[in-house]
Formats: C-alpha cells, structure tokens, sequence
C-alpha cells in the first residue's frame, strides 16, 4: 500500500482515468426498492422479449449476486462516435451497423483494464476482494450508474452524462471494501421536456418515458432475437443489420460528448458502409473470418444474414434480388424465410410496369 494523504477515492479515480475511463462513480452496493420494483413491472409484462437471462432472482440487487459486496464502483468508458450514426441513410443498399460495433468487442479492451483497476485497488487498500462486470452478469448496471453519480438514465433508458453525453459503455466493479460515495459534478437528471429520443425511435419502442419495450427495439431485434422477427416490424428496420443509434444519436446532451472513442474501438475496414450484396455471400467461415474479434462475431451468421436479409428486401434495389435468391434455401429457417420476404419485395420492384 502506497503511504500517502490523499484518500483512496480519489486516487482510484485519478487511476480510473488513467486506464481510459472517463467518468468514475462510488455507491453502496444496493439500490433503492423502488428500482426493484420497476424491474419486476417491466419483467412481467414481458417487455424484455425472449431475454430469459433478465429473470433470474439474482437480478435486483447486486447482495443477491454476491452477499459480501460493499461498494459498487462504477465507470463509464467512452465511444463517441468517429463517423455520423446517419451516415447510410441515403444508402439502402448498405447495411448500418451500430457504432459500438464497429472494431473491437468492447468487452475485451475494457475488461483487463477494469481487473486492472480492481487489482490496483485491492493493493492500495491492503484488504478486501473485488468482482468485475462488464454487462455480462444479471447486475443492473444504468441505476448503479444513476446511483454513483456518472449520470442519469435518459427516457430512452441509457445513462446521459453532461460531460460525455450519452455515448458510454458502462463498467462495475463490485468489492468487499466500505468506499465513501460520489461521483460527478451536475450528475442529476436533467432531460425536461425533450423528447427526441421517443420521436427518433422507428418502432416506437420507447412506450413511455424511461420505458423500452425490448420486443419493439431494433437493437433487441437484430442482437438478441432469435428466429424470425414480426413481419410488421420488418420495413421499419429500414438498413439497421447490426443495433441501432438512433435514440442515442439525437440526444442533445451529446454535444458536450468531447472525450474520443479509445482508438481500440477504432472501426475496421469494410464496417462503416458495407455493401449488401457482399454481405449476403457470407458463410459460416467467411462471417467467423470477416468479424473475428467484433461484437458482431458473437450474434452469428444466421442472425446476422438475416438481418442483411431484411435491409435487403427494405432497400428498394432489384439489383440484390438475385443475392437474396441464393438464400430461399439457406438450412436456418429464419433466414430462409427473411429471403423469402424479400424476395417478394424485389420482385416487385422489378416487374415492368403495366403498359
């Protein structure tokens, strides 16, 4: 343990900043009841689609996830956009991935660095234990976050920073140490009257404010959803193949968003505006090769063809009919069906006019 004056919260902070997170919050390791309550209203009217994981009973409070646990530190490390969110609008026949997933899985540049911290903490301290998340356990991040102090949770459900706007992947660590809390100057919820979010979301998913139901939301409907999605929803996906910025991209607290994306998260060749066509000639091996490393790897080529599928079929280009062709017989049934879906729409198209 480093012999020095000035207390420990403050130099895991200056550390926090350090290994690249930008914004740095303290809470007890709990929350209030009535943040448990909201979980279960929403989980019971099955606003969290096929997300079964959601049900759990260690979901609620992080003591039920881990008994001994003190102090939630949370962190907030930054992926401001390098490119427009909007930016294939004018494209239809490019598919539009998520920012978050445009380089590498965020998952593996954040993770050692938040056990980097967690180790440095432990040795500072001389004591205690400590458990990292990075949104891959039933801890619920965004009210630890709103708790600690980095934010406040949007009506589109994501925490707003006034520092960093609302582009922030959010990081835990859990531990046994009795740490005061804190966290950012102006943390307090500060969207008014704005409703831009609800406005900018195509499938109405945002149904109340602070409310998404996940069974509407294209970033559920395109990452987690497996099999077919509901035909209705299908033309409002528009060319959105891997999540969707939009609630995220018109918020007006990202104009003081200044902090840059870690150049970890650096977009690869080919992701900013891929080409349909090419997008639906991938197999197994060549998406596996294609997005190594991505967070995209991890929804899988059926998926995620799937959804080029359904941007294809929204895309007006007849000239991709015969890409969606070779796919009416594809072994996954959901992509089978999504190329007979568009298909159809194609054909359409590309029909001579009566004379």
């Amino acid at each position: 343990m480093t012999p020095t004056s000035e207390p420990l919260e403050a130099r895991l902070r200056a550390e926090a900043q350090a290994l690249g997170f930008v914004a740095v919050g303290i809470a007890p390791a709990e929350l209030a009841p009535a943040t448990v309550a909201r979980l279960k209203a929403w989980l019971e009217a099955g606003m969290h689609g096929s997300m079964a994981w959601m049900e759990g009973p260690r979901r609620g409070q992080p003591r039920a996830m881990w008994a001994e646990a003190q102090t939630a530190i949370m962190l907030g490390f930054p992926y401001t956009p390098p490119v427009d969110p909007f930016r294939n609008a004018r494209h239809p026949d490019h598919g539009t991935i998520s920012v978050y997933a445009l380089g590498r899985d965020y998952h593996d540049v954040i993770k050692p660095r938040l056990k980097a911290l967690a180790r440095w903490l432990l040795a500072e301290a001389g004591s205690g234990d400590a458990r990292v998340f990075v949104d891959t356990a039933p801890l619920m991040e965004r009210p630890l976050a709103e708790a600690a102090g980095i934010g406040w949770q949007g009506k589109h459900g994501n925490i707003i920073s006034r520092q960093h706007g609302n582009w922030l992947f959010l990081a835990a660590i859990l531990t046994t140490l009795a740490l005061a809390p804190g966290g950012e100057a102006g943390a307090v919820g500060a969207c008014g009257s704005c409703t831009r979010c609800i406005t900018a979301c195509p499938t109405g998913a945002i149904v109340a404010p602070h409310v998404v139901d996940a069974r509407r939301c294209i970033s559920y409907l395109t990452v987690e959803h497996r099999g077919p999605v509901d035909e209705a929803l299908r033309p409002l996906l528009g060319n959105r193949i891997h999540g969707c910025d939009d609630c995220l991209a018109v918020c007006p607290w990202n104009r003081f968003a200044h902090a840059p994306a870690d150049p970890a998260l650096a977009p690869r060749d080919g992701s900013i505006a891929p080409g349909l066509a090419e997008l639906l000639a991938l197999d197994e091996a060549s998406f596996r090769a294609r997005f190594a490393g991505t967070s995209v790897r991890r929804t899988g080529r059926d998926r995620f063809v799937r959804n080029c599928l359904y941007a294809a079929g929204n895309s007006g280009a007849p000239d991709l009919l015969s890409a969606v062709e070779r796919l009416l017989e594809d072994p996954d049934p959901a992509v089978a069906d999504a190329a007979r879906w568009a298909a159809a729409r194609l054909r359409r198209l590309s029909r001579p006019a009566a004379a």
